[in-house]
């Protein structure tokens, strides 16, 4: 109607200035990204735009429409160890994040100065060696990932980082060998806030309840409608 200049004013629709509206849900928009079909590439995000897709989801609060979100990616929830990697600048808010995994069950490992962190804040993990290290007595971060001995690889440089190519073989070879990889701070946060809200033990979606547009359509009442009650959705 709007295209055509025909009146909508019975359509009851929001304008611009509307909030809040309607109500009792938050939706939440996850990107979908190929870096599997993009070989040697680095997967770490830039301000270049990078996705190839997006999904958005409905939940009661936004942890659940998040992990609604991000599960409707292809995302694979974690159901053995974590392996961490993360630059020291961003370590309180990484244990804040690796200590909720760890009373979720997550057995975590850790390279050797982001173990360190985590130890010394009392969250219990594995050392691993990084990938360049050669012969060690700890087992080999790429060598954990290629095994399937891990579940999530969460990576996260910035522009202090100096183990630069052990941080691109540690993010690639998960990509390459299907293991999901989270190389956001922000996104960690909202990920282990998720789980932890939603009690996802061992990868269980506990917490969560998939509901279609049109069962929402069916359970809502006129007044928390778009449209008019009447018109057809």
């Amino acid at each position: 109607r709007a295209m055509v200049g025909a009146d909508t004013d019975v359509m009851n629709l929001p304008t611009l200035e509307t909030r809040n509206r309607p109500e009792n849900f938050v939706g939440v928009k996850a990107p979908m990204f190929s870096f599997t079909r993009l070989r040697g590439s680095d997967p770490v995000l830039g301000v270049e735009m990078a996705s190839t897709g997006e999904v958005a989801c409905y939940g009661a609060t936004k942890e659940e429409a998040f992990m609604k979100s991000l599960l409707s990616t292809g995302f694979k929830m974690p159901k053995k160890n974590i392996l961490f990697a993360v630059q020291d600048s961003l370590m309180d808010d990484a244990t804040h994040c690796a200590y909720q995994l760890h009373e979720l069950g997550y057995t975590l490992y850790a390279t050797r100065e982001t173990a360190a962190n985590l130890r010394k804040n009392h969250v219990p993990c594995k050392v691993v060696a990084y990938p360049t290290e050669g012969e060690s007595e700890d087992p080999n971060a790429i060598d954990l990932i290629k095994s399937d001995d891990i579940g999530l690889v969460v990576n996260i440089p910035t522009h202090k980082s100096t183990r630069l190519e052990d941080n691109f073989l540690m993010r690639r070879t998960a990509v390459d060998f299907g293991v999901p990889l989270l190389t956001n701070m922000q996104l960690v946060n909202c990920f282990t806030d998720a789980m932890y809200v939603n009690n996802m033990k061992k990868g269980e979606m506990v917490g969560l309840h998939p509901q279609t547009l049109f069962e929402h359509y069916a359970s809502e009442s006129d007044a928390d409608a778009w449209t008019n009650p009447a018109e057809y959705h």
